[in-house]
């Protein structure tokens, strides 16, 4: 998808000229109010980037943006742009020293946010100001595009709706307050190896999710647990009658995802893909999110690095947008 600029000039028709000048009064209040009582709580660096979810929009995006523009970035795992842009951001945000705020939304876990913003394809950009949503960009925009619109975002906040940012506590960063590194596992690793061994796939399952449970981004621990669940999941199947419960009824969700389990655990990658792309091709509402929280699980079992996972994506991709 080539990335597509939105015009900042849809501000001044989201804002109408009354909701302005109540949104600067209110911002105006806020900032006496906090003077009085010894000025804004600085934050930390580390607070200018947020995970929001559908539960915490309103708190975390909507009142927010009372005091300051709210950048959000809808991304999913399974978009390489987003990848290149979500980083971007992130290094953005904290440059830009509390002049906005880094909302970032993953469309896989809050699809109504998705659907409410109207998002046809990812990554996407908006913003939120004074409670007042405008489109931003689409796709990986070069950085210098980038900056240009979020200096105008920045501008129409600070002369429209009187938005002066948040204050940044720079002595927080590098306080200590990161969390250690995590391990090591090999003996963790280890059990789980020897527990696969000696065919103890609960005892692997759970080898592993000891170790995901101290570093969740554990690269050995996460491929180990796909696999070993996978393992677990087709252990007593009739291969015979899955495939032909699949084969007798399409639109039988279950019946395809068990077919697909069996096709990649005996080796058949590309089938078991190319079976659950379609299904999500063919479904909808819950039927369809089943099928697609599957095969993000059966591409951790075959790794995010391979290029058959990497098509993958992109055939997901192309019939969810």
């Amino acid at each position: 998808m080539q990335p597509r600029n939105m015009s900042m000039s849809g501000v001044v028709d989201l804002a109408a000229v009354k909701a302005a000048g109540e949104a600067k009064a209110k911002a105006e209040q806020a900032r006496a109010e906090a003077a009085r009582h010894g000025g804004p709580a600085a934050v930390p660096p580390s607070a200018l980037v947020i995970d929001v979810d559908e539960a915490g929009f309103e708190r975390d995006v909507l009142q927010r943006s009372a005091e300051v523009p709210v950048v959000l970035d809808f991304w999913a795992e399974w978009c390489e742009p987003c990848k290149q842009l979500g980083p971007l951001l992130e290094r953005l945000a904290v440059e830009y020293d509390g002049r906005f705020l880094l909302a970032k939304i993953d469309v896989d876990a809050n699809q109504m946010l998705m659907q409410q913003f109207g998002i046809q394809g990812i990554p996407a950009v908006f913003a939120v100001v004074a409670g007042q949503a405008l489109p931003l960009f689409q796709g990986a925009v070069p950085e210098a595009q980038i900056r240009e619109t979020l200096d105008q975002l920045i501008h129409v906040g600070e002369e429209r709706f009187g938005l002066t940012g948040l204050t940044v506590d720079r002595d927080a960063a590098g306080s200590g307050s990161e969390r250690p590194a995590a391990g090591p596992y090999d003996a963790l690793l280890e059990a789980a190896m020897s527990a696969l061994d000696a065919g103890d796939l609960a005892g692997a399952v759970q080898a592993y999710k000891n170790v995901l449970a101290d570093d969740p981004e554990h690269p050995e621990a996460k491929l180990g647990l796909a696999q070993a669940e996978l393992l677990q999941r087709v252990q007593g199947m009739d291969p015979q009658a899955v495939r032909k419960n699949a084969a007798d009824d399409p639109a039988d969700v279950e019946a395809q995802i068990a077919a697909a389990d069996l096709d990649l655990a005996g080796g058949h990658v590309q089938d078991a893909f190319g079976r659950l792309v379609e299904t999500v091709g063919r479904t909808f509402g819950d039927d369809r999110n089943t099928a697609r929280l599957r095969l993000l699980e059966l591409f951790e079992v075959i790794g995010p690095e391979d290029p058959r996972v990497i098509a993958a994506r992109q055939a997901l991709a192309r019939v969810l947008f």
